[in-house]
């Protein structure tokens, strides 16, 4: 019992015992066993994260890492660990989610048909995502994107500027496409990319323009190396004062890339309010994705807490004189 209390409850030995029974495991080469004390506990003292992106998304992109860093200081306060959990968009990702030896999860945002989703819900351990979807079992952490969506775009839109988006992916598959809002399917699989699509639309038909011939381009992944390949894509339908509206700052500075020589007067709107993206003075929405990041682990601690939040969203404009809204 004293050698147990060394190791799980210091405070309770005395400091010169306590030496003795360090010294005693050392020489016989014992350290405490991490598995052994989580099966006694039922707590392996980490909070698992789930990216629906490939993992290397995280460190990546601004944003992600953002809210990574969110959930890394909740578990520095906390004394937890963090643990990724990859997801390959396989049939064995819920069961390698559900493997992981963890006492809670943070998902980040994924499509409405991912079955990690359902898996994780179905399990006893906490979860909170981060921008949906809504599902019964696991805390949502988001923002209105809809009225953010709706809000930046009018904003854009009365300077009587030729708007076209850049869109987020539509559903699992990710396939990039050129096309009209009125090509579009009626919903997106992604919650956010189907409320930010529905607040650009709105914006568009409230400033009298038509959303069935406004060019959209969707991308695979949050990159401006994707924002660069839309804007081509998109160049030979721009007007010279096109609107650029991007669902984040990623995208509307590789389009910024992409157009700067053809199309020096467009102007661009974003998403995060991201340093690079104010420092081309683009109007963006800030989107505090720390803070999400650390609302989701505190959930996953506390999981009492009731219903879904809600983050407050703002607008941070650009003022750009030429290039930018």
């Amino acid at each position: 019992m004293t050698a147990s209390y060394a190791f799980n409850r210091p405070a309770r030995v005395a400091a010169a015992t306590r030496d003795r029974v360090h010294r005693a495991a050392s020489e016989l080469g014992y350290r405490p066993d991490a598995v052994g004390r989580a099966l006694k506990s039922g707590r392996t003292q980490q909070i698992g994260v789930v990216f629906s992106e490939h993992l290397t998304y995280a460190f990546d992109d601004p944003q992600a890492a953002e809210f990574l860093a969110g959930v890394a200081e909740v578990c520095v306060d906390e004394g937890l660990g963090l643990t990724f959990i990859p997801t390959r968009g396989d049939a064995a990702d819920a069961d390698r989610v559900l493997s992981a030896a963890v006492d809670g999860f943070v998902l980040w945002t994924t499509a409405e048909d991912d079955p990690v989703l359902a898996a994780v819900a179905g399990d006893p351990r906490p979860a909170a995502i981060q921008g949906g979807p809504p599902r019964r079992g696991i805390t949502c952490v988001t923002q209105d994107d809809y009225g953010a969506a709706l809000a930046v775009a009018s904003q854009g839109l009365r300077t009587g500027r030729t708007p076209v988006v850049i869109s987020f992916p539509l559903d699992r598959d990710r396939e990039h496409m050129t096309t009209t809002g009125g090509s579009l399917p009626p919903r997106a699989r992604y919650p956010v990319t189907d409320a930010r699509l529905r607040g650009y639309r709105a914006a568009i038909e409230q400033a009298g323009l038509s959303w069935t011939s406004t060019p959209v381009a969707v991308v695979a992944r949050n990159s401006q190396r994707d924002g660069v390949t839309a804007a081509r894509a998109l160049a030979p339908r721009l007007s010279p004062d096109a609107l650029v509206i991007a669902m984040s700052d990623e995208l509307a500075l590789g389009a910024h890339q992409a157009l700067r020589e053809t199309h020096p007067d467009a102007a661009y709107l974003g998403w995060d309010a991201s340093p690079a993206g104010q420092r081309l003075r683009i109007t963006s929405v800030t989107n505090p994705l720390r803070d999400q990041g650390r609302r989701c682990a505190h959930l996953t601690l506390s999981p009492g807490q009731p219903g879904n939040q809600e983050i407050p969203w703002t607008i941070t404009p650009g003022s750009a004189p030429a290039g930018g809204v």
